[in-house]
């Protein structure tokens, strides 16, 4: 390592000759000549630029003062002296707020939720700790600590948790951490698992105080916001939101609340976390462990008399049963399913216990969504469809008229993605009298989707292709999400 250092040169790898290295300055023949006599052996170079060569020593060979200042210049003391720990998160003692390591673990934690970063991916690997934050649903390696400190980082996490144990690296582990970045209040969903390198671990970020998304802010275009808004005034029945996991269909059922969230109308939610705090609506999380299960919250808010009621996911008959039975008794009510289109959601209702005729009368609409990233406005440019990105949309040439196609480049805004953000891609079912009855018959998938494609019903690749003719994301972009799209 110190002759690293002195040299600033890294090894690479060998060759027949000798050593292979990298140098940020091929012109230094001191240091060359130096380093060849010093290791006996010839010495092949490769050139980088000098940072390269400074973040490699850094990673390999650093402490975590090293480490700490690569951040603390990224994100600044100004930031660093907002951030609060809650309580259950106190170091042991002996160890003060200075730490290198308290520091590290902080300016961390900054940087993911200052690059809008969904989660953090700490991963142990043979000679190396890999960060990575996932940003805009896409993971991206970030700059890493040197490897001799990934059980002080790890440890140091556990600790903040207040109930996860470090002497414990055997055993998954779960825990929380609130953390307060000036205003905003940050819940952080922490999950270990040993590997054989050892514990890789994950954290969620919840912003609980984060601005919630309007219906425009989702993706909508006009006339499936429309669509949307009208559904949204119904006096009852059951709107379901369907997706996979990390589709946005959180995000979409507090977009509906906030657009419906009157002094004149009483919402209760239940969900498992509560993962945005909403003014004038009353919110209620799931807590198993104290037997506050989703149908234990759902009998009682229901003597609470609401409009309008939120369950965060139908995950079994009993939650099912009380939603549809509410629906059917004035409420209106939200929820999600995870299913992969909007006509599948009928046969998973079914699968799950609940009677056909349920199914039939309380269900309003089915909405299936997935997320797709937004080209970033300061660097796109306009761009073509190749006969590939066609055939693959099904997009015909008469259709290109007055489309305004846009590709993805990379800039410093985007850290050279080339895409900021992201949008939703709807399919939106509306249940009609044909419906119900088709689902009171059990009526299959297939013939349920044939008779939504005749009410209108544009497929999540059909609305994804409107957005990319409206130079709104990229053709792949669209493709590699809908890939399992039935047209």
């Amino acid at each position: 390592p110190q002759d690293a250092r002195r040299f600033k040169m890294i090894p690479i790898g060998r060759n027949e000759h000798g050593l292979v290295v990298a140098t940020g300055d091929p012109f230094d023949f001191d240091s060359i000549d130096s380093l060849s006599f010093l290791l006996r052996r010839e010495i092949e170079l490769v050139c980088t630029t000098p940072e390269k060569i400074r973040q490699a020593l850094i990673k390999y060979y650093g402490s975590a003062e090293e480490a700490v200042d690569v951040l603390r210049k990224k994100i600044g003391d100004a930031a660093l002296e907002e951030l609060d720990i809650a309580e259950g998160a106190e170091l042991p003692e002996g160890e003060g707020g200075d730490a290198p390591i308290v520091r590290m673990v902080s300016l961390l934690l900054l940087e993911a939720h200052k690059l809008g970063a969904s989660d953090i991916h700490l991963e142990p690997l043979e000679k190396s700790f890999r960060v990575r934050f996932r940003i805009d649903g896409v993971l991206q390696e970030m700059q890493s600590p040197p490897k001799k400190l990934q059980s002080a980082i790890i440890s140091r996490l556990k600790i903040m948790t207040g109930s996860m144990s470090i002497a414990e690296k055997r055993l998954p582990q779960d825990g929380r951490i609130q953390v307060k970045m000036g205003r905003k209040s940050i819940d952080l969903r922490v999950s270990t698992v040993p590997t054989n390198h050892g514990e890789s671990m994950v954290m969620r970020l919840l912003d609980k105080t984060s601005l919630l998304l309007g219906l425009p802010e989702l993706g909508f275009l006009s006339d499936d916001q429309e669509i949307f808004e009208r559904l949204l005034r119904a006096p009852d029945g059951i709107l379901l939101v369907t997706g996979p996991t990390g589709s946005g269909k959180t995000s979409t059922l507090y977009a509906c609340l906030n657009y419906i969230n009157k002094p004149d109308c009483k919402i209760i939610t239940v969900e498992e976390p509560v993962e945005y705090q909403m003014n004038g609506i009353n919110q209620v999380q799931v807590n198993s462990e104290i037997g506050m299960t989703f149908p234990a919250a759902l009998r009682s808010i229901l003597r609470q008399a609401p409009n309008i009621i939120m369950i965060g996911e139908i995950r079994d008959l009993e939650t099912a049963s009380i939603a549809t039975n509410a629906s059917l008794t004035g409420h209106l009510v939200f929820s999600t399913l995870h299913t992969n289109d909007a006509p599948s959601a009928v046969a998973r209702l079914i699968d799950i216990g609940v009677q056909p005729f349920l199914v039939a009368t309380s269900i309003r609409a089915i909405m299936a969504q997935r997320l797709v990233r937004r080209l970033c406005l300061n660097c796109k440019e306009e761009g073509h469809l190749s006969e590939s990105e066609m055939r693959a949309l099904r997009v015909e040439s008469s259709q290109l008229g007055e489309a305004r196609v846009m590709r993805a480049v990379g800039c410093e805004q985007c850290r050279q993605t080339g895409y900021r953000g992201r949008m939703g891609i709807f399919e939106i079912f509306e249940i009609d009298d044909e419906v119900r009855h088709m689902v009171n018959n059990r009526a299959s998938t297939m013939v349920l989707r044939q008779r939504a494609r005749e009410l209108g019903m544009r497929t999540l690749r059909e609305d994804g292709v409107r957005k990319v003719l409206a130079g709104q994301t990229s053709a792949e972009e669209v493709i590699s999400i809908t890939l399992g799209d039935v047209n």
